[in-house]
Order: C-alpha cells, then structure tokens, then sequence
C-alpha cells in the first residue's frame, strides 16, 4: 500500500465509492491475518502500523486542544479547547465544518458526539464543571444549554453505546451522574470515597475522579479512576437500585498489587477493550492491562492482596512519562492489538498489547501528547496536546518505520523522572494541586516561546452562533504535511 493509494483507499471507503466487503478484506485484518493490495502485494496490521505517519494538522483552535473524537462513522472529528470553542472538522477534505462556544468559562476538556443524532446532539465538560448540550439547528445556528454541574473539574463523560440520549459525568466531586437528554435533570449515582480502611487518613475521604468508561461488551457495567490506586467496576442496576443513598459499592476493584496503599499514584486513564480487559493508566508510574480475573474485590483486604499475589499479574507497559496533564489511553487495531499513549516527552507511544512490546515510538507535539483517538473502522488516529493544531496519523509511509536512534534515552529520561517524582511523598489532594500547578507552568512555558500573533488563524467568539464553511486563509482549518509547529501559539491555557 503506497501512501497516496492507501489512503485513497480509506477515504474512498469513508465517502462511499469502495464496496465494505472489499475495504473489509483490504483493513480489517489482525496481525495473524495478511490483506491483499494490487501495489504493494500483502500487507498486515503490523506493517501498517509501523507505516504510521504525519498526515497533517487541523489547525484553527488558539489553545491547548485537549480532547478530540470521531463521530460514529468515522467522517467526522470533534476537537475542544481551552480556547473554550467546540470544531468539527471533515478531515478528509480538509476544512472546518462547524465552531461555535458552547457556553463554557473555563478550559473544554471533553466533547462528545451523541450517536443515532446525525451528528447534531454534542455534549461537553469543563473546568468549569458544567455539563452542557450543544443542538445544531438547520440553520447551522447551535442551542447551548446546561445539564448539570460538579464541583471542580469534570475530564471524562462516557456515553452509553449505541444511546442517543444517555451519557454518564465524573468529577473532581467524586460524584458520578448519569444524564438522560430525554429529561431536564442530571441524576447523581454514587460519590466515590476511599476504599482503603486501614489508612485513617484516607477514610471516608471523597476521591477526585478523572476518567470514566462503559464496558462495550457489557454496557451494564462501567470503571471510573481518579485520585486513589483503584481504578473501580461497578453495576448500573445496583447503582439505580441503591439510588437513595448514593451508596459507593463497586463489584471489583483494579489494581497492581505493589501500588496498593501506595499515596503518590493515581488513575488518569482508562479504557476498555471489546473482551472487557481493562487498560488503566498512572500518574508517574506505568500502564497495565487488567483481564477480568485480576480483580481484588469490591473492598480490597489483606487476604484478597495475598490471593492476588499468588495469581496472574497484569501486562505492564513500559516507557512513557504521564505526570503533567490528565492522559488517556487507548487500544488500536480491529482487534485492540496494540495499546496507545501520549506522553510528557511529546512523543506518541505504540505497544503491542500482547507482550508489551514498544514497536513506534513518534513525536507528537513539542511538549506533551495528551490524548490519541483511534478512528471507530480504519487505521489510523488523531493526537492533541499542548499546541494549538489536532495532528492526523495515517499509513502513508512509503517504508517501514524503525525506533528512533535515541529510543533508549527517551525511555531512559522518562524513567528518571518517574523515579524522582515517587520519592516525592505526597497526599492524594497535594498530588491534584501539583498537577494543575504543572499544567500551569506548561502553558507559561508555551506562552514565552510561542507569540500569539503566529497563531494560526480560527474565529474565536463568545456568541453561541456557529461559522461554518471556512475556506484557506480566512481562518480556516488547514491541514499541512509534516510541518512542525513551531510558530504557533497555544493561546490562553490557564487552569484553576
């Protein structure tokens, strides 16, 4: 597949001019399975993977971008800022589709894409802890309205597969809320606090949490992570059943055995794959993939440590830095082969799931990767960060990609620094604090170096109307080859 006729391939998937059978034979394969491609003969997943490269850059937004998602069918990529603006972009011709402010007053770390809605229905959260829905009208006009608040920042919002109407919130409150567009009222299911017992401190203490995710293979059941070592299972019906009381009981509990009790670690990411492994991401410490049997419990005891001791230990995944922004993680491939994660070295980071082997390893901004979206069917995926742009990743490689010569010191640096900041002994609260103070000292840093007059131009406004159709050079999204960023701004990143 050469890079002008594979990714011709996709996107003549993507508008319809190739059947899904043939796309299905040519893509969808696992690593144990070849594709046929009348250029360049057989191809596997592996190969694709390590053809992955910089496609190019949607640019318009003038902050940090912190969270980007296709839409259900994969023509459609949504990006939210601290610019406090929500874009849709059709990133296969290039343009800007659609941005409008939907009501936030402090930084959008999350935007979603109701499914079943024709891409109409939006929901976001902010730092400033709102909940809102956004409604593109015909006109191109966007109704903005709030759902719900938290207290503190809400990161993550989980929406019910294949649900036009029901999402779920998790904040930094340690409340999870369930949503149902279909009434006016938010629904509080649970406040999250410590499980620990033997810990005085810790006890009854409410946990912040930072990432919520539905289990696809059994919508039932959802984890949520947040400022304690647990990443948390629990069961919709028992929560609607113990509605009342807001009672905090998970149905399993997730965590390495050595980080229990352990005060500087917490969840910041977590994702599931379609056989319900559970993948959890750790503040300067690493990521591990949890099967089903791994669990410690609903309340994690001396005797359930013991056990879990004797059993098999969770896939570790080494290399990455994760410590100044709240990151996710990911799986890619049809079959989530391989796991995906940004780290504070900039750098995208790509293992194989089984094994934990590191096979790329690019850069992919030029301080932090925070979050990389795998499209829903083909692939490849998007990156945001701290610059300003969404950067697109595709097999458009003429060859085969090796590790990068100084790979070692990458991982070398990063460790370093992982190992330092665990000497550091610190309360679940103090590590939240030092982790907006990070995020603040990044953004100055990206202030200093970056002039805002380079910004790369996109309407910013605080109306609720949209601007649709931007065409090049009258700040319009635009998507460039392999061009680095170093002349962009990143606006106003402020966190409080």
């Amino acid at each position: 597949m050469g890079s002008k006729d594979g990714l011709a391939a996709i996107c003549s998937r993507e508008i319809g001019l190739s059947g899904p059978r043939l796309f299905a034979r040519r893509f969808s394969a696992s690593e144990r399975d070849f594709c046929r491609n009348s250029v360049d003969g057989k191809l596997d997943l592996k190969v694709i993977v390590r053809k992955l490269n910089l496609y190019g850059k949607l640019k318009g937004h003038k902050g940090c971008v912190n969270t980007v998602e296709f839409n259900s069918t994969g023509d459609l990529l949504v990006s939210g800022s601290d610019d406090k603006q929500v874009m849709f972009w059709d990133w296969a011709s290039h343009t800007r589709r659609l941005s409008y402010a939907p009501g936030h007053h402090e930084n959008i770390f999350q935007a979603r894409i109701m499914p079943f809605t024709d891409d109409r229905h939006i929901v976001t959260s902010s730092g400033d802890g709102q909940i809102r829905l956004g409604q593109v009208l015909d006109d191109g006009q966007v109704d903005t309205t709030r759902l719900g608040t938290h207290e503190g920042h809400v990161y993550k919002l989980a929406v019910e597969p294949g649900s036009p109407h029901i999402f779920y919130s998790c904040g930094e409150d340690g409340l999870v809320q369930h949503f149902d567009l279909r009434s006016n009222f938010a629904t509080t299911l649970l406040c999250c606090t410590s499980l620990t017992e033997n810990n005085k401190q810790r006890r009854n203490r409410v946990v912040s949490l930072n990432a919520i995710v539905i289990d696809p293979r059994n919508p039932h059941y959802f984890a949520v992570g947040g400022a304690e070592e647990f990443a948390r299972v629990y069961d919709i019906r028992k929560c609607w059943r113990n509605l009342s009381s807001h009672s905090d009981e998970p149905v399993d509990t997730f965590c390495p055995v050595h980080l229990v009790e352990n005060n500087n670690v917490h969840v910041t990411g977590l994702a599931y794959s379609y056989t319900s492994e559970l993948l959890v991401s750790y503040n300067d410490d690493l990521i591990y993939l949890f099967q089903k049997n791994m669990g410690l419990g609903p309340r994690p005891s001396s005797a359930s440590l013991k056990a879990a001791q004797e059993l098999e230990q969770p896939q570790v995944y080494v290399g990455h830095r994760n410590s100044q922004t709240i990151k996710g993680v990911s799986f890619f491939g049809p079959n989530d082969d391989y796991v995906l994660s940004g780290s504070d070295c900039g750098h995208i980071f790509i293992w194989s799931k089984k094994g934990a082997k590191l096979v790329r390893l690019m850069k992919g901004d030029q301080r932090v990767v925070n979050h990389i979206e795998p499209h829903p069917h083909m692939p490849f995926f998007a990156t945001c960060g701290i610059e300003s742009n969404v950067k697109l990743w595709t097999p458009v490689a003429t060859d085969v990609s090796p590790l990068p010569e100084n790979v070692e010191k990458i991982v070398e640096s990063n460790r370093r620094g992982r190992e330092y900041q665990s000497r550091v002994v610190m309360t679940p609260d103090v590590i939240m604090h030092v982790l907006r103070l990070q995020r603040r000292q990044t953004m100055a840093f990206v202030e200093r170096r970056y002039n805002t007059a380079d910004i790369e131009s996109g309407d910013e406004g605080n109306a609720v109307p949209s601007v649709l159709g931007s065409s090049d050079g009258n700040g319009n999204a635009v998507l460039e080859d392999n061009e680095e960023d170093s002349a962009e701004s990143s606006g106003d990143c402020n966190i409080s």
